[in-house]
């Protein structure tokens, strides 16, 4: 029996990632299944998930704009728009079962999935649930978490603990230390930073990383930097007179060789940073992006600060304490060793197949 699924969602790498993950884990079950994503027009969704070989259609969604409020006038315009067009496709495509991972084009799909009575399955990637899954919680047959306590945001007898889905180029990688380092054109033997800020960049890592350059170089430690499209040409100048240390990007695709390489991450708090870190086990330093939908990022931040297993700085902190926690963790080898055996027992390799097995489940 085909078994047709929907998933929806997207906005940023956090959501697409674990969504190709779940997608990859029900071809793996059933070879037969056709799957369709649903995202948002214009956002890295409709060039992402093209790319790892599946089907997508676009909605004309936009989330709530906290910083130009103007923009919000049309949003009801949009939502309306997004609720039709999310109704044609679930006609054309007929799902057995919709599963939304989150973003923007997760919440009209799904709405009009349980309407119509198709099953839905909600993964919430975050500590803090946002109001859209919240909303969506009621009737949602299942949803899987990743942190304790989400009974806070959903009924107790649908929650599922599951762990985030990691990719599997980073759960599967066998790339040596030394490769790593290589790679990056970087030695073996001095202790290597890793600073990345989501794939968009960090503004307050970046500022907070320009004026200490001159310290790795002194302390002879190792940077790789992704700095994200808007930082990029500033770091590259910045960073210049450091180049035998410091090694620049704007963005890291073989996401496994810097992980590999690093001794410690310094790195936002989003769900999938998070599940990644769990799972190659690093010493990290989050620097949680505030502005984040109820400031979920912080709370992502602290269930792990909570269980000794990450350090945390708060972004308006960062210029101001990035340079001395990084550093003083470098030489205290008793915390990397607390950090990094407390986190690994956070991670979970398997979640992309215990999901999918969940939405196999639904389809009677």
């Amino acid at each position: 029996m085909q078994r047709r699924i929907i998933i929806a969602g997207g906005g940023t790498g956090g959501h697409i990632f674990p969504a190709i993950a779940i997608a990859n884990a029900l071809k793996k079950i059933e070879p037969e299944t056709e799957i369709l994503f649903v995202g948002a027009k214009g956002k890295m969704e409709m060039e992402k998930v093209p790319q790892a070989g599946y089907r997508i259609e676009g909605l004309d969604i936009a989330g709530f704009n906290r910083s130009n409020m103007l923009k919000n006038l049309l949003l009801p315009f949009k939502i309306l728009k997004s609720l039709s067009q999310a109704s044609k496709v679930i006609d054309t495509f007929k799902p057995d079962a919709v599963v939304g991972v989150g973003g923007f084009a997760s919440f009209p799909v799904m709405r009009k999935a349980q309407k119509r009575g198709i099953p839905t399955l909600i993964q919430e990637q975050n500590s803090f649930a946002g109001k859209a899954n919240m909303s969506l919680g009621k009737k949602a047959a299942k949803i899987c978490v990743a942190y304790e306590g989400m009974e806070k945001f959903f009924p107790a007898e649908k929650l599922i603990m599951t762990g985030n889905p990691v990719r599997g180029n980073i759960t599967q990688s066998a790339v040596s230390k030394e490769d790593a380092l290589a790679h990056f054109g970087l030695r073996t033997g001095k202790q290597t930073v890793f600073a990345v800020g989501g794939s968009l960049g960090a503004k307050s890592i970046n500022e907070a990383l320009a004026p200490i350059l001159a310290t790795f170089v002194e302390k002879d430690i190792q940077l790789i930097w992704q700095t994200g499209k808007p930082y990029f040409e500033t770091a590259k100048a910045v960073a210049a007179p450091y180049a035998s240390h410091v090694k620049v990007y704007e963005f890291i695709n073989v996401m496994d060789f810097a992980y590999k390489a690093a001794d410690v991450v310094v790195s936002r708090a989003g769900a999938l940073a998070i599940a990644e870190l769990c799972v190659v086990k690093k010493p990290v330093i989050f620097v949680p992006f505030p502005f984040a939908a109820e400031d979920h990022q912080t709370f992502n931040a602290k269930s792990l600060v909570d269980k000794k297993a990450a350090l945390l700085i708060k972004n308006d902190d960062a210029a101001a304490q990035l340079g001395n926690t990084l550093f003083s963790l470098l030489q205290n080898n008793a915390l990397l060793q607390q950090l990094e055996e407390n986190i690994e027992k956070l991670g979970n390799k398997n979640a992309d197949m215990v999901i999918a097995k969940q939405v196999l489940a639904l389809i009677k």
